[in-house]
């Protein structure tokens, strides 16, 4: 897909979803999604997040949310939950496909509603 067509998928989702936010990982082009994002007027913020550690190192905090009853699904994503059930403690991925994009980008979201910098939770139960 050429950038100005993800750019408008992107600008879809922001509206359907009403978001204020687009979080993009820099290791793979994300500058240039920052960029393009501007160019194309989709109006939100996008927040650049570089990944200095691996997918399933990453995906831990987030794990033990689910694990303790502080995070939940609100609805069936089989397709997610069997990306995330292949990531391994040793850090790899034994699951459909190259890379668990669809963990990855929950992991990334999670993240970024679940804390500030200084690691107290802006987002509770309600």
């Amino acid at each position: 897909m050429s950038p100005e067509g993800w750019a408008r998928r992107v600008a879809a989702a922001v509206e359907r979803w009403d978001a204020d936010i687009v979080v993009a990982e820099v290791n793979n082009g994300g500058a240039m999604v920052g960029s393009v994002l501007k160019a194309a007027e989709v109006g939100v913020r996008v927040h650049l997040v570089s990944a200095s550690r691996g997918k399933a190192a990453r995906a831990e905090p987030i794990a033990l949310r689910f694990e303790t009853g502080r995070a939940f699904f609100a609805g069936s994503f089989p397709q997610l939950e069997d990306e995330l059930a292949a990531l391994t403690a040793g850090g790899g991925y034994d699951g459909p496909g190259k890379s668990p994009d669809r963990a990855d980008a929950m992991v990334w979201a999670m993240t970024e509603l679940s804390e500030t910098r200084n690691g107290i939770p802006r987002v509770r139960m309600l």
